[in-house]
């Protein structure tokens, strides 16, 4: 057996390793999900039934809302403490997750990063023939990237959804004040009467307050778990209005208006940057889709720029420009209000 049979065997062996690495801890984490949810739902269960001890029905079910304050934990055992004990910026990263509105745990995001890097370096392996370092630096980078990359997505939707009913319900809270209601009472309706995520935030704040944490402890804590600049607003003015005194209504339904308006300006924005954004992305998106069409054409005119030094290099070049382009670019339709 020749030298180049022997490598091609490896190199398939080598993928088929990757590959079913990545299926392995996919479907482990698929089993352990369901898991997961079946004890979500019977904890919420036992949950829902010790808030309707000495409540009628209809009052239980409009005050539904989770009073446990649980770290989210992966259930695969060890995986969670592996997680803990190599993961870099592990409190940085929680509170990313957390943001997201889900449940979504240490470990398993970083099983999800291992399977999806491991699947990526095995489909590079397999599919373009590509070396081994760069099929692993590949599955690392897509590993990372991508898992990432979605989370943002998660956390920027959930900020859209929270920040398109913020107004209404700071007017909400505006109504209650004027005819005399106190503002912790206004917490509780808003987290009763508006939709999620507005009205789960607010239900945490008002089950905080119910726990015995004063109102400005609470409000801040929302504020770090959001970190979105329209509810820092909403708690700053709070927090003045308490030490200083002065017409609250008055305040909020000036910031009520404020934010609004400032969506409005940030749509508007987005909508006049909507043609150099499309041509941004046309653009950009050109070079990859013209080297697929080329690799489904001459394959072994592609793999040259993987397989050679001065391909690698004019990649590597490539890339960093395309890379400071949409940097760039983004930076010109992006507008801070």
């Amino acid at each position: 057996m020749n030298l180049a049979a022997i490598t091609s065997d490896l190199g398939l062996l080598t993928a088929t390793v990757f590959l079913g690495m990545g299926v392995l801890l996919l479907m482990l984490l698929y089993a352990t999900a369901g898991k997961d949810a079946t004890r979500a739902r019977n904890l919420n269960r036992r949950v829902s039934a010790l808030r309707q001890r000495g409540q009628n029905p209809a009052a239980a079910a409009a005050r539904a809302t989770s009073i446990k304050k649980v770290e989210a934990r992966s259930d695969i055992p060890g995986l969670e403490e592996l997680a803990r004990k190599f993961v870099p910026k592990r409190a940085i990263l929680t509170e990313r997750l957390a943001r997201t509105g889900k449940s979504i745990a240490l470990g398993t995001f970083a099983l999800v990063c291992i399977s999806t890097g491991a699947m990526v370096a095995g489909l590079l392996l397999v599919l373009f023939k590509f070396s081994l370092a760069i099929c692993i630096l590949g599955g690392i980078a897509v590993g990372i990237g991508l898992p990432h990359l979605v989370v943002g997505r998660m956390i920027a939707k959930r900020t859209r959804d929270f920040l398109a009913v913020f107004p209404e319900a700071i007017e909400l809270i505006v109504r209650g004040i004027k005819s005399g209601l106190p503002v912790t009472e206004e917490i509780a309706i808003v987290g009763r009467e508006m939709v999620d995520p507005v009205g789960h935030e607010f239900r945490r704040i008002s089950d905080a307050l119910r726990f015995g944490q004063n109102l400005d402890e609470a409000l801040w804590d929302a504020a770090r778990r959001l970190n979105i600049p329209d509810f820092n607003f909403f708690v700053i003015s709070l927090s003045v209005q308490r030490e200083t005194g002065g017409n609250l209504a008055e305040t909020l339904e000036n910031l009520a208006e404020i934010l609004r308006r400032r969506r409005q300006m940030k749509l508007k924005i987005r909508a006049i940057s909507s043609e150099a954004r499309a041509s941004g992305y046309i653009i950009g998106s050109l070079p990859f889709a013209v080297g697929c069409i080329l690799f489904l054409i001459a394959p072994s005119y592609v793999t040259m720029l993987f397989t050679d030094p001065r391909g690698l290099a004019i990649v590597g070049a490539g890339l960093t420009l395309q890379a400071i382009g949409g940097l760039v670019m983004a930076k010109m339709v992006r507008f801070e209000i």
